[in-house]
């Protein structure tokens, strides 16, 4: 697999109004992705509301995305846990069309680093498919440091982080002693383009589900060392990136795909739609975006 760069989109996944999936407008919703710049394809993360898939569905949600793509764009599917012995299990069911494995820090154990090393080592050996390792203290309680993921790093088929602790200090501590062919992907929309500058690689993007256009040009222009570009863009697209974020995700940007009829707001509980307030001020900066 070549070294993954660019926009990657943690695809949401649409529901109909009675909380089934939605699975005609998955699919033209991977066609608009392609053709509005995307890099790769990220199935079934966080932002697709994995946690309230059963596997089946998490299955099914797959082979639709993987029969839609049609082998236009790499797919990194999210297989992830804290439960090691089921994570690897799950691994060795993944189906073939998957270029690469994203996985979650193990969360709610709060394990230490050895046992965060010892977790993804188990499932490196598990697959021969590429491992993004995604670090996101905020949900799973548990830093994953840099030298853990350096240490990570020398394992061949773990190829990448998507770094989104949000510690610089961290993330340029990586960047400064990775090897070449290690991939750093922003977890974080807002810090995207800080962290181009900086040598990271791309960025594994919410924001990029409803604003690709803009979006990926940003990424773009960034990796292209056009920063005048890149930070236009990342001004113009710094206030709805919040917005998208102030309730939790992916309720605002669920709301913003209804705006642009790409799907329903329909999220699964515990998550809910935003509040009025919010949909008002994200839909006057789609406004002035679009």
């Amino acid at each position: 697999m070549k070294k993954l760069k660019g926009t990657g989109t943690a695809l949401v996944t649409p529901f109909e109004n009675d909380g089934s999936i939605d699975f005609k407008s998955l699919r033209s919703f991977v066609d608009f992705k392609i053709n509005t710049g995307v890099d790769f394809l990220v199935v079934q993360g966080t932002t697709g509301e994995s946690p309230t898939l059963t596997e089946d569905e998490k299955r099914q949600v797959l082979e639709t995305v993987l029969e839609a793509n049609k082998g236009r764009l790499p797919i990194v599917y999210g297989v992830g846990g804290n439960d090691t012995k089921k994570v690897c299990m799950q691994l060795s069911m993944v189906p073939d069309g998957v270029d690469a494995i994203l996985s979650v820090s193990p969360y709610y154990n709060k394990p230490i680093q050895e046992g965060i090393y010892q977790h993804f080592k188990a499932l490196s050996d598990s697959t021969d498919l590429p491992i993004i390792l995604y670090n996101v203290p905020g949900r799973t309680g548990a830093n994953m440091q840099s030298e853990t993921i350096l240490r990570l790093s020398e394992i061949k088929n773990i190829v990448a982080v998507k770094e989104a602790s949000g510690n610089m200090d961290q993330i340029m501590e990586i960047l400064r002693c990775k090897t070449e062919n290690f991939s750093v992907l922003s977890g974080d929309d807002a810090l995207a383009v800080p962290l181009i500058y900086l040598g990271a690689d791309g960025v594994i993007s919410v924001v990029s589900n409803a604003l690709p256009e803009k979006f990926c040009k940003m990424i773009k222009s960034a990796l292209d060392n056009d920063f005048s570009t890149a930070n236009q863009l990342h001004y113009e697209l710094l206030l709805i990136t919040r917005y998208f974020f102030e309730q939790g995700n992916p309720g605002g940007v669920k709301h913003a795909l209804s705006v642009r009829n790409l799907m329903k707001e329909k999220m699964r509980l515990p998550l809910f739609k935003i509040n009025n307030s919010l949909a008002e001020k994200i839909e006057q900066e789609l406004k002035k975006i679009l």
